[in-house]
């Protein structure tokens, strides 16, 4: 008589018999049970620690370790450039200094927190923010609150309070530029459908800061623009015209002041060295300070052009005391920085996996480094006085805290560049499916 095969054994709720062992030896020993869930527990809050801190290419902490090795040098040049117009303006050496840390402490928290956000929420954002940063430019070039500080009236000055909407305006055009590129991307090659909305909204915003008079800012939001759009891709022969009519109109409003004409002829001066030339004051300072430092430099904290020789010595002419006092090694070191973080930058374009992420790494590449590029040629005499400052390293607190959370979305684009593909994915996975229910809905109803 054949044998009776054996009943399969029976298993507990906790899955086979050795989980039910296990779990009678727990019975058994005391505080074994609660061991193995605090293992768990915390194997389980390892893990999701490690998917916050996650990033998914060295590019995130290249662009990450730039970023706040420049804003830790910047403000410790800061403090030095700022002790003594500090304590002649407001009696207290270290108020410019103190400001630019707070920022700072601001600032850096907010590039984290920017490079958490989705790419769906960004999009949503772009438009309120453009709009927002607009007005806020109108209430300066159109009402009394607005400041005019050098010439230029880009400051808007509500009590104590004082803001440069100018700076807010290019984080919502690196947005907007990215929402716009998205929805239009199959047309980017049609001028007409294409490129003109893209120049006709965004020249708008840039001419707003145009009518403020600040010229070197609508240099850099038009490189900006331009910039982001040729390194998507569009063809130059589409920019070449728009170019070409902005670079003819910024010359036109160039040469209908008569300060900034004054800044023109002081540059194509070739014996503009007097100490005593008001128009050369600047320039010629700036290169004074750059020669004490020679190599080496004087030493940290011992500039001579400070003590009230260099106008804006803490914010335009920073990386003059820079080379004053750190001398050409200094210099040196900071141009290599940003060298670095243009690397960063074209890393993070190559391997963006979406339209937006692409569109607004471009832009805010562009912003940044062309602003460096700028600044330094200026103090070098490459280039007549604008009045931009030097990107995360000189005084200024609006520029420092816009350029941290453009910097912040660009981060959220390296951390994790197929998230936003990922997300569109299952987002229209989603819309086909709905459409697909809908479809056989009525097609049942109507059987």
């Amino acid at each position: 008589m054949a044998r009776q095969p054996k009943p399969p054994p029976k298993t507990s709720l906790a899955g086979d018999p050795s989980t039910a062992r296990r779990a009678k030896t727990a019975e058994r020993v005391p505080g074994t049970s609660n061991a193995a869930d605090a293992s768990s527990g915390v194997a389980a809050a390892r893990i999701r620690l490690g998917r916050v801190f996650r990033a998914e290419s060295g590019a995130y902490f290249m662009l990450l370790g730039t970023t706040l090795f420049l804003v830790v040098f910047g403000l410790i040049m800061v403090l030095s450039s700022s002790l003594v117009q500090s304590k002649i303006e407001e009696d207290n050496f270290l108020s410019q200094a103190g400001r630019q840390s707070l920022y700072a402490l601001i600032g850096v928290p907010l590039m984290l927190f920017a490079g958490r956000v989705p790419e769906r929420l960004w999009m949503k954002a772009a438009w309120p923010a453009l709009i927002i940063s607009c007005f806020m430019q109108l209430l300066v070039v159109a009402t009394p609150l607005g400041v005019e500080i050098g010439g230029n009236t880009n400051w808007l000055a509500i009590g104590s309070f004082s803001i440069q909407p100018s700076e807010m305006i290019k984080v919502a055009l690196v947005m907007w530029l990215g929402l716009i590129v998205t929805k239009k991307q199959d047309r980017m090659g049609d001028f007409v459908h294409g490129i003109m909305p893209i120049l006709l909204v965004g020249g708008g915003a840039i001419g707003l800061v145009l009518v403020g008079g600040d010229l070197g800012t609508v240099m850099i939001m038009a490189a900006m623009l331009f910039g982001a759009l040729f390194l998507i891709g569009v063809r130059l022969r589409l920019l070449f015209l728009p170019i070409a009519l902005g670079a003819i109109g910024m010359w036109l409003v160039a040469i209908s002041s008569e300060s900034r004409m004054k800044r023109i002829s002081a540059f194509l001066q070739e014996n503009c060295t007097s100490i005593n030339t008001e128009d050369c004051w600047q320039v010629v300072h700036g290169t004074f300070a750059l020669a004490n430092g020679g190599i080496f430099g004087v030493g940290l904290g011992n500039s001579a052009a400070k003590w009230s020789w260099l106008p804006a010595a803490d914010n335009d002419f920073i990386f003059a005391i820079i080379g004053e006092e750190l001398g050409l090694i200094g210099a040196t070191v900071v141009i290599v920085m940003f060298v670095l973080l243009a690397i960063a930058f074209a890393r993070v374009l190559r391997i963006a996996a979406t339209p937006f992420g692409k569109t607004v790494t471009a832009a805010v590449s562009v912003w940044v480094i062309v602003q460096a590029f700028v600044n330094i040629a200026v103090v070098l005499k490459l280039l007549p006085t604008l009045g931009v400052p030097l990107p995360l390293v000189s005084a200024g607190g609006s520029a420092l805290l816009t350029t941290l959370f453009a910097i912040g979305i660009v981060l959220s684009v390296a951390r994790d560049p197929e998230a936003s593909a990922r997300q569109a994915a299952r987002a229209e996975a989603r819309r086909v499916a709905k459409a697909t229910g809908a479809r056989n809905q009525k097609a049942g109803a109507a059987r």
